[in-house]
């Protein structure tokens, strides 16, 4: 199975009301066919859900029908979004540190004003 597919099979699932959780999700969902995994982030220091889900179909075929039923769905009177996730990937080598240029460092850190200083040469007097 390719990544395109997995990626169709799984949902974002957003605006999630604090009491929602992962038998709730799985009730709410299951009509639309097997879940293979659901994930709800947590704000620990609060104690409750993030706001959003991921949910993973077995099948993208029950994905697409659960966002054509379920977007815009209230649960627990909020309305939800429903859509395909999108994968978030960062490809190695793509994008630089902006430390990495060495001016920029230099200003940031300091390290260009103690370089100045440590140049200058005493001045007899």
């Amino acid at each position: 199975m390719s990544q395109g597919q997995a990626t169709k099979r799984a949902l974002y699932i957003g605006g999630i009301a604090t009491e929602v959780n992962e038998q709730t999700l799985r009730a709410a969902f299951l009509p639309y066919g097997p879940i293979r995994q659901i994930d709800i982030p947590m704000d620990f220091q609060e104690g409750k859900n993030k706001g959003f889900a991921f949910l993973e179909f077995e099948d993208a075929d029950d994905a697409k029908e659960a966002i054509y039923n379920m977007d815009g769905a209230e649960l627990f009177g909020k309305a939800l979004t429903v859509n395909v996730a999108r994968e978030e990937r960062t490809q190695l080598g793509d994008s630089k540190a902006v430390w990495s240029n060495e001016e920029w460092f230099k200003e940031h850190a300091g390290a260009g004003e103690a370089e100045d200083k440590s140049q200058e040469k005493p001045v007899a007097a």
